[in-house]
């Protein structure tokens, strides 16, 4: 086909398995009641070969505490999903050391048989962080280091993997609702790290068109994952126009589509996934 020539669709027609022979690379999948999990579900679901990364010691330090069953129970219970022999792993990865995206891609890459279709950046740092008041230099560091800097360094590992280009390749990042409504004035140092995953969005999409692949990234909006009850939970949910928070289930849909065939003509965008919610 001649650059310029209009491409023809074949004859529409829905793959129950739109990923089968893919393989992809899931961060920050630790805990069933997050989108990690949810999103690794999915795409086993249509056929994946998955990968979860995990840091269980940032869980264990938060309210809601570390999953039960540890990651090896996560993994045990997407592989009942898995097609046609496709692979489910997983493993540990300390995203704050410098040399670790690297690594890690290259864990996955080895565990799902060589190769590396798809990366889905969804790891953050939650909390440590305050308003304007109250942020310091390591509030913004420890920010920076885990929710931007070990994301780009993902993509550009992912990148190396895809020299010759070829179709298939894709990468979502997550991103929140920086740039909505009144902001988020009170998380000042995660507004900041996921607003410069929004902004790098079109480059790092312009960078990687020549390799075969897209890059896309979902602002889930308020997802409930434990993290709020009792009246504040209320409150949130009244935000909704239909009354009720995100579930995990519904940015991972978002995200399970962006990464197959379907979605091959959408790259560079920043996409909400909010339910309509208002600030």
């Amino acid at each position: 086909m001649s650059p310029g020539t209009p491409h023809t669709p074949g004859t529409p027609h829905r793959d129950p398995l739109p990923l089968r022979g893919r393989t992809a690379l899931v961060t920050g999948a630790s805990r069933r009641a997050g989108i990690g999990w949810a999103i690794a579900r999915r795409l086993v679901a249509y056929g994946a070969g998955v990968y979860l990364h995990h840091h269980v010691p940032h869980d264990a330090a938060k309210p809601w505490g570390a999953d039960p069953g540890g990651p090896g129970a996560l993994a045990a219970g997407l592989r009942p999903l898995a097609a046609d022999g496709a692979a489910v792993a997983h493993g540990p990865a300390d995203l704050t050391a410098p040399g670790a995206p690297a690594r890690l891609v290259e864990a996955a890459a080895e565990a799902l048989g060589g190769r590396l279709d798809i990366l889905v950046a969804n790891h953050a740092l939650s909390g440590e962080d305050g308003p304007l008041d109250e942020i310091d230099a390591d509030m913004l560091d420890a920010h920076w280091a885990v929710n931007t800097r070990s994301t780009v360094l993902l993509v550009q590992a992912y990148a190396r993997r895809r020299q010759a280009a070829r179709e298939g390749g894709r990468v979502v990042m997550m991103t929140s609702g920086q740039d909505r409504g009144g902001g988020m004035p009170g998380e000042l140092a995660y507004a900041l790290s996921k607003g410069a995953l929004a902004s790098v969005t079109r480059s790092l999409a312009t960078a990687l068109a020549p390799r075969g692949v897209t890059v896309n990234t979902v602002n889930p909006g308020p997802v409930d994952t434990g993290y709020l009850t009792g009246e504040e939970h209320a409150a949130v949910a009244a935000m909704f126009p239909g009354g009720r928070w995100g579930q995990p289930d519904d940015p991972a849909r978002l995200v399970a589509w962006l990464v197959t065939d379907e979605a091959a003509w959408i790259t560079g965008q920043v996409i909400d996934s909010e339910g309509g919610f208002t600030r």
